[in-house]
């Protein structure tokens, strides 16, 4: 019976650590924030997420691409213009960012009275 609900429970927390493997990191949110705002070219977005290295952004936006929260546009321009972008379903993160954003900020409220 414990092994189970040991099972259940593993498979309930399945989705929750994806959703957290792929949003953890110091700059997954910055950067995200950062699109929420609009589209931005990469020293744009560099710029825009105070401290970040470009090796480090250039990491980052790769694993944003690859789990398709983040588009990368390539323009035909001289020199070649690249934008970045939130896809449609990088969009759906805003009501999850926004109820952590509320969580924390009850938390903040209750830890440092």
């Amino acid at each position: 019976m414990a092994e189970k609900i040991k099972e259940e429970c593993n498979k309930l927390l399945l989705p929750v650590s994806d959703a957290l493997d792929i949003l953890s990191g110091k700059w997954k949110l910055p950067i995200i924030f950062a699109l929420f705002l609009g589209n931005h070219r990469f020293r744009e977005l560099q710029r825009e997420v105070k401290g970040i290295s470009g090796k480090m952004l250039s990491k980052e936006l790769k694993d944003l691409e690859i789990n398709q929260l983040v588009k990368r546009t390539v323009f035909d321009t001289s020199p070649v213009t690249v934008e970045y972008s939130l896809t449609e379903y990088g969009r759906t993160l805003e009501k999850l960012i926004t109820e952590l954003h509320n969580w924390g900020q009850q938390h903040r409220n209750i830890i440092f009275r």
